[in-house]
């Protein structure tokens, strides 16, 4: 798949992508989506053949960020993101595979707040640093021209990292799921769709500013959403299907870690997972939930 940001699979529906609809039914593969902070690209790079660390600005078309070195990091990066990155250089094992993962922390500790969720080790951890690798890359020539594929393996832990992959696990018998699905596709062929991608990308900002504050999407939302964006009630109306579908995917997944979740106080999930399959990979994220946390917190919003 192309080297880009994971989508709710509802907002798939606003342009008229259905494609999401056989996803939810699909047999693949299914990993944790860890809350950490920053992103952290690894590996070697095909148009240097040097070891490289870097943000995931290492993958942009024109203001690249590409770190050999400490000194590269200096020049690059400054503050907390830079002491993080020239870690990762001393530590990280010098692979010829390209990785991304989210950064968790330092060792020293048996618990870590990166972003919104706090994570509970069950013993102190006694790597130099801990990220959760969740991406690889193939790029022939150049970082600019990666294509991205799901971790569907464990990289190994050593003296210095600490590699963090919950296993998870998803029942394949989800008859009310395909029922649902049948359902969506049945009011999809009474639905508009925007044509337009500033259409489109200003409904998505709408719906997500009513998620963020906490406004509920009921039918009346709903209409209201539609009058100011121009733009059919009956599609928004299949976006929030799809999201209660998205919704009951929960039900079905199961994680078998020793990896303790928190928000504040309170014990919670994983921020969410992602599911990849032959129809592509979106994530599946409580977006009501975390979205609220990360707005009281202060935290940019999943």
């Amino acid at each position: 798949m192309q080297n880009k940001h994971l989508e709710h699979p509802e907002d798939c529906v606003i342009s008229g992508d259905l494609n999401v609809l056989n996803w939810f039914t699909a047999n693949g593969n299914i990993s944790a989506k860890i809350d950490g902070a920053p992103a952290i690209v690894w590996g070697t790079n095909p148009s240097t053949n040097l070891f490289f660390v870097g943000t995931k600005s290492v993958f942009n078309k024109k203001l690249i960020k590409i770190n050999h070195s400490h000194a590269d990091i200096d020049n690059n990066h400054q503050g907390e993101v830079a002491t993080i990155l020239h870690h990762c250089l001393d530590n990280l094992p010098r692979s010829v595979t390209i990785y991304q993962g989210d950064f968790i922390g330092f060792g020293g500790s048996d618990n870590y707040n990166p972003n919104t969720i706090r994570y509970f080790f069950q013993d102190e951890v006694q790597q130099e640093i801990i990220i959760a690798p969740h991406t690889y890359y193939i790029a022939d020539k150049d970082l600019r021209d990666a294509v991205a594929f799901p971790l569907e393996f464990n990289l190994e832990s050593d003296n210095n990292v600490l590699f963090v992959k919950p296993d998870v696990y998803i029942e394949e018998g989800r008859k009310d799921i395909i029922d649902r699905c049948n359902f969506a596709r049945q009011i999809s062929t009474i639905c508009e769709y925007p044509e337009s991608k500033k259409q489109i990308l200003r409904i998505k900002k709408h719906l997500n500013a009513c998620i963020k504050h906490d406004i509920e999407l009921d039918d009346l939302t709903l209409e209201a959403i539609a009058h100011d964006n121009d733009c059919d009630v009956n599609m928004l109306r299949l976006w929030k299907l799809v999201a209660s579908i998205k919704m009951d995917m929960f039900n079905y997944i199961t994680s078998d870690d020793t990896l303790e979740c928190y928000i504040e106080e309170e014990r919670c999930d994983h921020e969410g997972y992602v599911m990849y399959n032959d129809y592509g990979s979106y994530k599946i994220v409580n977006r009501e939930g975390f979205s609220r946390a990360n707005f009281h917190l202060g935290v940019q919003s999943t």
